[in-house]
C-alpha cells in the first residue's frame, strides 16, 4: 500500500491515562509481558474469571487450522455466567440493566434476581414451544429487556439464535431464518421510533410465508398495542406463554464449543453470510475485554453502549460482557434526538452513567448540532470513554474527549468486527498514552499486525492490510453451514493468517492506525489513497461536522477524490468559498495528490442503520450513474436530497 499520505498519520497531540485512574486499573502494562511470554497461560487465566462446570482440558486446539477450538472439554453456560452466578454470589438485588424506553416516562430498572426469574420463565415458555438444545431461535426486536432475555433464554437451553436487526425487511429476515433453520422467531407487535409505533411483525408475517413451513412458532412481545395479524396456529403471545411459566429453571451446561449464536454480516449480496461464535472462547473474549479496556469497576460503575443488539457491539458489549462481569448498564429503546437533542447527556446525567461506548457516527452528529447541547447537562461522572464502529476522525476524539468528557476521560478508540467477537486493538485507559484516531496497539494476548502484498510486516511509518497471526478466544469458528467459505473468505490471502479486508497503517511509534475496508482505498494516479485519511482531513476543518470520500472514475488519474460533506450548524449558510477552502485544506493537511477534484456540500449521508456510510451510492452520484438499491439505507430519501442539493466545485 502506498505511504504518499503518511504525514496524516502523524499526531502530535498526546493524553497520558488519568494518575486515580492508572492508580487503581484492572489492568497494567506487565498483562503485555506475561501474554507475550505465554499466550495460552494468559488465557487460561482470563477463564478463571467465569464459571465453569468442568474445566478444560487443553487452553487452545489449533490441531486443525483455520478451525480453532478453545477451552475444550470444559463445559459452560453462558445464561449461569451472566445472571445465575450473580445472584448466587449475593448481588440478587444490584440492578443489572436501567431500561430506559421511548416515551420518555416509559422505564424500568431489573436486578439481577428479577433477570433470572424473566430468563427462567422465558427458557422454560421456550421448551413449552418445542425448542431443545441445538435448535436455532430467530430474534426480530426491538430494545427492549425481552430482547436481552431472549437471548440469554436461548444460551441457557444451548439454542443458538440469531439476532436479526428489527430495521431490516422481510426479505432480509426470511432469508436469515432459512439459512440457519430457525424454527422458533421472537418479534414484537411493533416498537417505537420518535415517539411513534412502528410495526414489526408484519414483516415477521411475510418472512415467515418465505420459509416453506420451516417456523413452528412465532412469540410476540406486547409493546405498542398496534392491530396485528394473527394466526392461532403459530402465532402466541409473550404474555400469555412465558408469564405463566416458572421462573425455575435448572440449567444444563454445554460444551465450551456448542454453538452460542449465528450473526449475519450486514452489506452482503447473494447468500447470506453467517458467523457462528461458540459459548466458551467467546464468553472469555468478551468478559475479559469489556473489564479490562474499559477499566470495569462492577460494585461503582454505570455503563452504557448505545450499540442495537442487532449488531455484533449489542451482543458483545451490552449483552454478555457486561453482564457475565456483574455490570449494572443502561439499555436505551429510542434514538439521540428523540425527545431533544440532549437526550442521550439527560440519561448519562440521571442514571450517572461512568462508561459511556458510542459510534463515531453519532460523535459526529453530535459535533454538528453544537457545544451548547451537552453543555446544558452535568456529565461529571463520565470516566471512560469508547468509540466503536470505524474509525473516529482525530478531531471527532477531540471533541468527544473535551467536550462529553470534560478534557478528564481516556478514550479508548476500539478496533474489532463481528468476525472477531471481541475487542482486538484498543488503548488501556490506565496504561496507554492516547492518541487521537489512532486504535494504537493490540490487546494483551492478541497478534495483529500490519503486512505488505506479500505478507510481510511493514516497518513503522508504513501502510498494508490489518493482519491476525495467531488465533484468540471470540474468534469466528465457521461460515454457518459453508466451511469452504470461511477458508476462502477470511484465510487465503496468505498462510495461516487470518484477513477480514481493513487496512491500516503503523506511525513513527508503531502505533495502528486503521483505514477502514481496503475496498475503500483509491488509485489517484499510481498513489493508492485512503478514504479515512481524507475524510479524517476534511473532518479536522472547522466548519465540517462531517465527510464521505469516494473514488470516482477520472480519464487522466484513473480516479479522483469526490468528497461529500455536511456542515456544522455554525457554518451553514453561504457555500460559495467553502468548496475551494475544503479542497486547498486538504491539499496542505496531505498534500497536492489527495486534493479532491469535487467537495459537494450536501444535508445528509447515506448510512445504512448500524450507521455504516454507504459510499457505493455516492460514487453512483460523483459518477453521474443511476442510483442503486437503497433498501438498506436508514432513510432512504437522503439520495434524492443530496441530488437535487448539491453544491460541487470542477476547477
Amino acid at each position: 500500500m502506498n505511504d504518499a499520505l503518511s504525514n496524516l498519520m502523524h499526531e502530535d497531540r498526546r493524553f497520558p491515562p488519568p494518575a486515580e485512574l492508572a492508580a487503581s486499573a484492572n489492568v497494567t502494562a506487565e498483562a503485555y509481558d506475561r501474554a507475550t511470554q505465554d499466550r495460552e497461560a494468559f488465557w487460561a487465566e482470563q477463564a478463571e474469571r467465569l464459571d465453569w462446570g468442568r474445566k478444560w482440558d487443553r487452553v487452545l486446539d489449533w490441531d486443525n487450522p483455520p478451525f480453532a477450538k478453545w477451552y475444550t472439554g470444559g463445559t459452560i453456560n453462558a445464561s449461569v455466567n451472566c445472571v445465575d452466578r450473580h445472584v448466587a454470589a449475593g448481588r440478587g438485588d444490584k440492578v443489572a440493566i436501567h431500561w430506559v424506553g421511548e416515551p420518555a416516562d416509559d422505564t424500568r430498572d431489573i436486578t439481577y434476581a428479577q433477570l433470572q426469574d424473566e430468563v427462567s420463565r422465558a427458557a422454560n415458555a421456550l421448551t413449552e414451544l418445542g425448542v431443545v438444545k441445538g435448535d436455532r431461535v430467530a430474534i426480530y426486536l426491538p430494545m427492549i429487556p425481552e430482547a436481552v432475555v431472549t437471548m440469554l433464554a436461548c444460551a441457557r437451553l444451548g439454542a443458538p439464535h440469531t439476532v436479526v436487526f428489527g430495521g431490516f425487511s422481510a426479505d432480509a429476515l426470511a432469508s436469515r431464518i432459512v439459512d440457519c433453520g430457525a424454527k422458533v422467531v421472537v418479534t414484537a407487535d411493533g416498537g417505537y421510533r420518535r415517539n411513534a409505533p412502528s410495526a414489526l411483525k408484519p414483516a415477521v408475517d411475510e418472512a415467515v410465508a418465505k420459509t416453506d413451513g420451516l417456523v413452528e412458532h412465532v412469540l410476540v412481545v406486547r409493546r405498542t398495542g398496534q392491530e396485528v395479524a394473527w394466526n392461532d396456529s403459530v402465532d402466541v403471545w409473550w404474555d400469555d406463554v412465558v408469564a405463566r411459566q416458572s421462573s425455575e429453571h435448572t440449567p444444563k451446561l454445554h460444551d465450551s464449543e456448542h454453538p452460542l449464536y449465528v450473526m449475519y454480516t450486514s452489506g452482503t449480496t447473494g447468500k447470506p453470510k453467517g458467523i457462528l461464535h461458540t459459548t466458551g472462547g467467546y464468553l472469555v473474549g468478551t468478559s475479559y475485554t469489556h473489564w479490562a479496556v474499559f477499566d470495569l469497576k462492577p460494585d461503582t460503575d454505570v455503563y452504557w453502549c448505545t450499540a442495537d443488539i442487532g449488531w455484533v457491539t449489542g451482543h458483545s458489549y451490552l449483552v454478555y460482557g457486561p453482564l457475565a462481569n456483574g455490570a449494572t448498564q443502561v439499555l436505551y429503546e429510542g434514538t439521540p434526538d428523540s425527545p431533544h437533542k440532549g437526550r442521550w447527556w439527560e440519561i448519562i446525567e440521571k442514571y450517572g452513567v461512568t462508561i459511556f461506548y458510542t459510534a463515531p457516527t453519532a460523535i459526529r452528529t453530535f459535533m454538528k448540532w453544537g457545544d451548547d447541547i451537552p453543555a446544558k447537562y452535568d456529565l461529571s461522572s463520565l470516566r471512560v470513554l469508547g468509540s466503536v464502529g470505524e474509525p473516529i476522525n482525530p478531531e471527532a476524539y477531540v471533541w468527544y474527549r473535551s467536550t462529553i468528557g470534560g478534557d478528564r476521560c481516556p478514550v479508548v478508540d476500539t478496533w474489532w468486527q463481528t468476525e472477531t467477537g471481541q475487542i482486538l486493538i484498543s488503548p488501556l485507559p490506565g496504561v496507554t498514552e492516547a492518541k487521537p484516531g489512532s486504535a494504537q496497539v493490540p490487546l494483551p494476548g492478541i497478534a495483529a499486525d500490519v503486512v505488505d502484498d506479500d505478507g510481510n510486516s511493514v516497518p513503522d511509518g508504513h501502510g498494508g492490510y490489518l493482519i491476525l497471526r495467531e488465533p484468540w478466544p471470540a474468534m469466528l469458528r465457521t461460515i454457518w453451514g459453508d466451511d469452504e467459505r470461511y477458508k476462502d473468505t477470511y484465510w487465503s490471502r496468505w498462510p495461516g493468517v487470518y484477513f477480514a479486508g481493513d487496512g491500516a497503517k503503523k506511525d513513527e511509534d508503531g502505533d495502528i492506525w486503521v483505514l477502514g475496508r481496503v475496498d475503500d482505498v483509491m488509485n489517484v494516479s499510481g498513489h493508492r489513497l485512503s478514504t479515512t485519511e481524507i475524510e479524517s482531513a476534511l473532518v479536522s476543518h472547522p466548519k465540517v461536522a462531517e465527510a464521505a470520500v469516494v473514488g470516482a472514475a477520472d480519464e487522466t488519474t484513473g480516479q479522483a477524490v469526490c468528497a461529500f460533506v455536511i456542515l456544522r450548524d455554525s457554518a451553514a449558510g453561504d457555500t460559495s468559498d467553502i468548496v475551494a477552502e475544503l479542497r486547498n485544506h486538504v491539499a496542505k493537511e496531505i498534500g497536492a495528490i489527495a486534493k479532491p477534484r469535487q467537495v459537494m456540500v450536501v444535508p445528509e449521508l447515506p448510512k445504512t442503520r448500524s450507521g455504516k456510510i454507504m459510499r457505493r451510492l455516492l460514487r453512483d452520484v460523483a459518477e453521474n450513474r443511476e442510483i442503486g438499491d437503497v433498501t438498506t439505507l436508514a432513510d432512504s430519501s437522503v439520495m434524492s436530497l443530496i441530488q437535487s442539493g448539491l453544491s460541487s466545485n470542477d476547477d
